[in-house]
């Protein structure tokens, strides 16, 4: 499959987001289709993306959650898990990021984010079962004490410079094609890249020249850049959610 560009890039005013003093929808299964997130969510930034990507800001309005102080309904009402994303669509809900990335590019028009290519296909379901693994690593090692970074977390940085390497005719993990695996990684990097060389003076691009380019190749595409938030605000966020000095 060749390359396929996003569909022509909406630039939206996003709305408010919503805290335990906000009312709910005037109605929430009245057909329309809402993705509950949150901005600072990366879970939540997947489904983003991935909306974007394949230009649905019109048929897939978003709903944004303050995680700290939470609207009660959304528990009551929306999403009994209480976690972000929920996708309403058909006025049914569902969660879970990696299921709603592929249940948005399966059941919504707008470009294919997965190759026919049955040899990219495998590739893509290997490291989509990978991304909780690589997220794991890299974060118990942010919560670490001390400078530098384990052995795992490494090795869990090395692995996706091996695995972008895997396909030669492009920037991205299945080659030329922009995909649901650039999507499911690339709001965990940006955090990562920022974490890491503040807390840990680690520079996750040094020695990996094919993570470097992915980095700036996906820093090209609008439909991520637009889901971006100030490094500062992530860094400060995750600080004193965890306590980090």
């Amino acid at each position: 499959m060749a390359a396929v560009a996003s569909a022509s890039f909406v630039k939206e005013e996003l709305p408010p987001t919503l805290t335990s003093t906000s009312p709910p929808p005037a109605s929430i299964f009245d057909g329309a289709t809402r993705l509950y997130i949150a901005y600072i969510c990366p879970f939540a930034q997947r489904t983003w993306i991935t909306r974007n990507y394949k230009g649905l800001q019109d048929k897939i309005k978003l709903v944004a959650i303050d995680l700290v102080d939470r609207p009660a309904w959304y528990k009551e009402k929306v999403y009994p898990e209480n976690k972000v994303p929920a996708l309403v669509h058909n006025n049914e809900v569902k969660g879970e990021s990696l299921d709603l990335i592929k249940y948005i590019d399966s059941h919504f028009e707008g470009p294919s984010l997965l190759p026919d290519d049955p040899a990219k296909q495998a590739f893509a379901e290997e490291l989509l079962a990978y991304s909780d693994s690589f997220f794991k690593a890299i974060f118990s090692s942010i919560l670490s004490k001390g400078e530098g970074i384990s052995a795992d977390a490494v090795a869990a940085l090395d692995k996706l410079e091996e695995s972008l390497s895997k396909f030669e005719d492009g920037p991205f993990f299945l080659g030329c094609d922009f995909s649901l695996v650039d999507i499911a990684y690339a709001p965990f990097v940006e955090r990562f890249q920022i974490f890491l060389s503040d807390l840990k003076k680690y520079d996750i691009t040094n020695g990996r020249p094919k993570l470097t380019s992915w980095i700036e190749d996906l820093n090209k595409i609008e439909a991520y850049t637009a889901t971006k938030q100030d490094p500062q605000v992530l860094l400060a966020h995750t600080k004193k959610k965890f306590g980090l000095a």
